[in-house]
C-alpha cells in the first residue's frame, strides 16, 4: 500500500479575492482601459467565480466508443487535439503523402522584438529549409519559436510532471491544459503536437543560452514528455485521479511512444562555451523518444565567432562558409534518412527490441 499511498503537505495556493483581483488588474495598466472599468469589475466578478469553484474545463463532451468509459466527459479542446494529431498521423503514414520534415526555430531572438535583429538561427534554419525544398518529394513546415516572445497570445504552459505521480496520468497529448479556472489559456503546444506528429522528420536548430536550451525550446521539450509514453485515454484515469494512474501504473504500462520512428538532426551553435553539452542532450532525448539519428554528420555542433563581439557576429556567420555547409550536410542528411525509412531501407538494429524497463 506504501506504494500506491498519494502524497500531501505543500502549503496552500489559493489565493484570496483581493490578491486575485489585484493579479487580474495587472493585465489592465494601460490608462487607456479606465474608461472600461465596469465592464473589467464584471469580468473580474466572473473570472472570481470560476477560480473560487475550480471551474477548469467548463466545456465538455461524450468521449465515444473508443475509450474505455464511451459515457465519459472530456474537454472540447482536449478532443479537438486529440483529433488533430490523428489527422496528422493519417496523412504522415500515407505512402501518397510528400515526406514532410520538421524544421524548429530554437532561438528566442526576433528583429521583431527587443532584440531588433534577426536571429543566427532563423538564418540557418533558412538555410536547412532551402535543401529540403529544393529535394523532389518533400515539404517543410516550420516551427519557429521566437514567436513566443515576438507574437501576441503566443504561450507555451509549463509541464507539471504528471509523469512522476504515474505514468498514466500523463495523458497524450497533455490534458493540464486548457485551465480556464487558473486563465492557464491559449497553449501552443495544441498545435505544436500535431506537427511532430505529422513530420517524418525533425531538424532543431538552436543557440546555446547559458550552456542549456533557450527557454522556449525546454518548455517544449518538457511538455513532448507525453509522447514518450503518454496515456491516450483520460477516462483510464478519470482525468486526473492519481491513485487510479498509480494502479494502472503498477498493473504493467507499455509505455506507448507516440513520435518513435521518425528521424531528426541536430544544430547547436554558439559563440563561447555549451555547444557540446546542449548538442548531447538534445541527441539524447532525441532517441530517448524513439526517433532515429540521421548519421554522425546530423548532428552539429558549431562555435561561431568564438569569443569575438556580439556586435559583428553576422558578420562572422557571413564569413563561416564551413559552418553553413555543415549545416546544409546535416539538413540532406536528414532528408537521405527520411528517404530510406519510408522506402523500408532503413531498420535500426534494435526495431525490434524491448526494453527491460523503459521509461
Amino acid at each position: 500500500m506504501s506504494q500506491t499511498k498519494i502524497r500531501k503537505g505543500m502549503p496552500d495556493v489559493q489565493l484570496s479575492r483581493r490578491e486575485f483581483e489585484h493579479r487580474f488588474r495587472n493585465r489592465f495598466f494601460d490608462p487607456a482601459f479606465a474608461k472600461n472599468e465596469v465592464a473589467i469589475k464584471a469580468i473580474i466578478d466572473t473570472a472570481w467565480e470560476g477560480y473560487d469553484v475550480y471551474r477548469r474545463n467548463p466545456v465538455k463532451k461524450v468521449a465515444g466508443k473508443s475509450y474505455a468509459k464511451p459515457k465519459a466527459e472530456l474537454p472540447v479542446e482536449w478532443l479537438t487535439t486529440k483529433a488533430a494529431i490523428k489527422a496528422a498521423e493519417k496523412r504522415q503514414k500515407s505512402k501518397k503523402s510528400p515526406s514532410r520534415i520538421l524544421l524548429i526555430n530554437g532561438s528566442m531572438r526576433s528583429d521583431q522584438s527587443c532584440p531588433g535583429e534577426m536571429s543566427k538561427t532563423w538564418r540557418l534554419v533558412k538555410l536547412a529549409e532551402k535543401v529540403i525544398k529544393d529535394t523532389t518529394g518533400f515539404e517543410t513546415e516550420i516551427l519557429d519559436l521566437s514567436l513566443l516572445t515576438s507574437q501576441y497570445g503566443r504561450v507555451i504552459h509549463p509541464c507539471k510532471a504528471c509523469v512522476s505521480t504515474a505514468m498514466p496520468l500523463c495523458h497524450w497529448p497533455c490534458s493540464c491544459y486548457p485551465n480556464f479556472a487558473m486563465g492557464q489559456t491559449s497553449d501552443w503546444m495544441a498545435d505544436i503536437y500535431p506537427m511532430w506528429a505529422a513530420a517524418h522528420g525533425v531538424m532543431i536548430v538552436t543557440p546555446v543560452n547559458w550552456y542549456q536550451a533557450p527557454a522556449g525550446l525546454k518548455a517544449m521539450i518538457d511538455r513532448l514528455v507525453c509522447a514518450d509514453g503518454g496515456n491516450p485515454d483520460p477516462t483510464t484515469t478519470d482525468g486526473k485521479d492519481p491513485a487510479k494512474a498509480k494502479a494502472i501504473e503498477l498493473k504493467g504500462w507499455d509505455y506507448p511512444r507516440h513520435l518513435a520512428g521518425r528521424a531528426f538532426s541536430v544544430v547547436v551553435h554558439g559563440d563561447s562555451a555549451g555547444v557540446e553539452t546542449l548538442r548531447r542532450i538534445l541527441t539524447d532525448w532525441l532517441e530517448d523518444i524513439g526517433l532515429i539519428a540521421s548519421g554522425h554528420k546530423s548532428h552539429i555542433g558549431a562555435y561561431i565567432g568564438y569569443l569575438g563581439t556580439y556586435a559583428e557576429s553576422h558578420k562572422d556567420l557571413d564569413e563561416d562558409k564551413d559552418v553553413q555547409k555543415d549545416v546544409k550536410t546535416a539538413a540532406q542528411a536528414l532528408v537521405n534518412a527520411v528517404k530510406l525509412l519510408r522506402a523500408g531501407k532503413f531498420t535500426p538494429p534494435d526495431a525490434n527490441l524491448q526494453e527491460a524497463r523503459p521509461k
